[in-house]
């Protein structure tokens, strides 16, 4: 079952591209933009990945981490960072189970959802965006949730 705005995120413990376990209830108060995309290294995943590369210091300067999501390898995670200098955690969620956790649909029943959730520092989800086809979107989203909820 999909989650929906004002619900309680649930909680995220998966490793990241570097082997470090990354955890909801270690965020020390701040928010976090969860995006979850597809597929390492396709044009679509790497706008998205690079729009939010481009505003990550605006992103953290608005009190939010930012991690991104999807069911690839650590080895294919740290390619793909590598390559394109993200700056921050591309959790592996292997099994799909954190995609599943939070209902992110799946297109046309084969391919895996891209959606953004933006969750607040008591880890209610406060703004969900999904957009399959329009990866730079998922930033301009979160920005602007973000800057909704600053303005709260």
């Amino acid at each position: 079952m999909a989650l929906s705005v004002g619900d309680t995120a649930p909680p995220i413990a998966l490793r990241d591209q570097n082997g470090e376990e990354r955890r909801s209830d270690q965020l020390d108060g701040k928010a976090l933009v969860l995006f979850f995309y597809p597929k390492d290294d396709t044009p679509g995943c790497t706008m998205e990945a690079c729009a939010f590369r481009d505003s990550y210091a605006d992103l953290r300067a608005m009190g939010a981490e930012v991690w991104g999501v999807s069911g690839d390898d650590q080895a294919s995670h740290q390619r793909f960072a590598s390559r394109h200098q993200l700056p921050y955690p591309l959790l592996v969620d292997a099994g799909q189970r954190l995609r599943k956790a939070f209902g992110v649909p799946n297109v046309l029943g084969l391919l895996p959802g891209r959606v953004t959730y933006v969750i607040d520092a008591n880890g209610v989800v406060r703004h969900i965006f999904n957009n399959l086809l329009d990866g730079p979107a998922h930033r301009n989203e979160a920005k602007a949730a973000l800057q909704k909820l600053l303005s709260n």
